[in-house]
């Protein structure tokens, strides 16, 4: 028998949908904390502007991970009722920290 890292499957399918969604928004809150990392090598060179962008990396990538568990259970529990409803604010709001990290790190670079 093997553990997975998520509740019962409620849908009796551990290859859907779920797995997959929690999977892409892990390597998602990844992706964050890799361009954290690199946030902290601009630190020296373009000062403490850094520290706006590696704020909001962070938070993205916190927020993820604190949501995680509630869009798996949601997307399970819509499986097994045959209703699964698009996490339209999740993808939103992180593309919206992809589109403000973006707009301030090339604002920090030109300005620096």
């Amino acid at each position: 028998m093997t553990t997975s890292p998520h509740p019962a499957h409620s849908h009796g399918d551990p290859g859907l949908q779920p797995e997959r969604t929690s999977l892409a928004w892990g390597r998602t809150m990844m992706s964050l904390i890799t361009v954290s990392a690199i946030f902290l090598r601009w630190l020296p060179h373009h000062g403490f502007p850094i520290l706006t962008l590696l704020a909001i990396a962070v938070a993205a990538a916190a927020a993820i991970y604190l949501t995680q568990r509630r869009r798996y259970n949601a997307s399970s529990h819509g499986i097994s009722h045959e209703k699964v409803d698009a996490e339209i604010p999740a993808v939103l709001w992180t593309a919206f920290a992809g589109v403000v990290l973006g707009a301030l790190g090339i604002l920090v670079v030109l300005a620096g």
